[in-house]
């Protein structure tokens, strides 16, 4: 949001904070969030990249297309395990793999 929103919105006496702050979340609840949303946007792209449908990646991963579909969509029942593991499966370095959660 850009500083004028935000000043006209604070006149209006609207508070304006992030997430974090409304949530009340703590610094390495924000990294872990802000991880595991890294690796979902990295399988989606890679996933694009290669050209592959969602029940293509499924296949390769031995799941479903709708688990990749919560996968790439950063839904909470999936587990960062999981997310690494299919983009290792994908041929993801862990180089890449170190760089994408950094």
């Amino acid at each position: 949001m850009d500083k004028r929103k935000k000043e006209k919105l604070a006149k209006k006496g609207w508070k304006v904070g992030s997430v974090a702050e409304f949530l009340d979340l703590s610094a390495e609840e924000v990294s872990y969030i802000e991880m595991k949303l890294a690796l979902s946007e990295e399988l989606r792209a890679l996933r694009r990249r290669k050209r592959l449908t969602q029940a293509d990646l499924a296949k390769a991963i031995e799941s479903s297309q709708s688990r990749v579909a919560k996968m790439e969509a950063g839904d909470p029942t999936v587990s960062i395990d999981l997310l690494m593991k299919s983009l290792l499966a994908l041929g993801v370095s862990k180089k890449k793999l170190g760089r994408t959660i950094s």
